[in-house]
């Protein structure tokens, strides 16, 4: 018997360092998706406090504990709900997180793994790195997160599926580079075919939500959407435009995949591991830090 979930993902414009405009947003979304029959809601990355934060980081990072956080987790006591904030550890490091929240309580947490450096990006001079992928259970079944940057990494999802994961969602504030086609982005076009190979490889659904709207003169283009495991997109959100979209995953889809492509079964980890051993002890390839 297939097990089915709706996914509302919401394609927000956060206010760049306030977290109250921005949680309320967020709870005023979660009642929508609620009303359009949503079985779980997710939202974009640092949705609760914009993302060129770097100075403001003290002023809007939040413990797990703090109001504006169990607030969020309280709204999940009949809706799923996935949201992303600056978290402060109890030794004050701070994180990009992003939080799942089911029957109002937080199931998982997961930390930016690979804070980007270059180009427009300077994350780790303001913030802490991560140091682990895990899946876990949700309502529908094993899922997995991951952070915009963490994805440009084969390490995340390759980790996530084998731990378990059927669904992988991908939190994001990507921005506009470079317009392909009139309606098309550079950095649009690289997320779908990454995605498309990413979903088929390990046979996983993707949610992919991304923020938009203008911070210091970045632009972020949205176009959140669905990837099914054999990498067709089912459904997209337009570019540039605050909008709520949701979409029917079947974990039917993935048994079907999985058993005419097993690419996952037929992995070999402790090949990897072996091998990633080797590599070490001979000082072969990129160096090991």
């Amino acid at each position: 018997m297939s097990n089915r979930q709706v996914l509302a993902l919401g394609q927000i414009q956060p206010v760049l360092g306030n977290v109250k405009a921005n949680l309320d947003k967020h709870l005023e979304w979660v009642e929508k998706a609620r009303n359009e029959g949503a079985t779980a809601v997710l939202f974009p990355e640092l949705g609760l406090t914009g993302y060129h934060i770097q100075d403001l980081t003290l002023e809007v990072a939040r413990k797990r504990s703090d109001e504006e956080i169990q607030s969020l987790v309280a709204a999940s006591r009949d809706i799923d709900v996935a949201f992303s904030f600056v978290e402060e550890s109890d030794q004050h490091l701070y994180y990009i997180a992003a939080v799942y929240a089911s029957r109002g309580e937080i199931q998982s947490v997961h930390r930016k793994v690979y804070l980007p450096t270059y180009g427009m990006f300077d994350e780790g001079r303001y913030l802490a790195r991560g140091s682990h992928f895990r899946s876990f259970s949700s309502s529908w079944g094993p899922c997995g997160m991951m952070i915009c940057e963490d994805a440009w990494h084969f390490t995340a999802p390759y980790l996530l599926s084998m731990g378990g994961a059927k669904l992988l969602i991908l939190m994001s504030s990507s921005p506009t580079r470079s317009l392909n086609q009139p309606d098309t982005f550079g950095s649009q076009a690289f997320w779908h075919r990454l995605l498309e190979v990413y979903a088929q490889l390990f046979g996983v659904y993707i949610a992919f939500v991304n923020r938009i709207g203008f911070e210091d003169g970045v632009n972020f283009f949205g176009g959140s959407g669905v990837v099914a495991p054999d990498g067709t997109w089912l459904k997209e959100a337009p570019i540039l435009d605050e909008t709520l979209i949701t979409v029917t995953i079947d974990d039917e889809a993935v048994r079907r995949i999985r058993y005419t492509v097993p690419l996952l079964r037929d992995e070999r980890p402790d090949l990897l591991v072996q091998e990633l051993k080797r590599l070490e002890r001979t000082s072969e390839g990129f160096e090991f830090r």
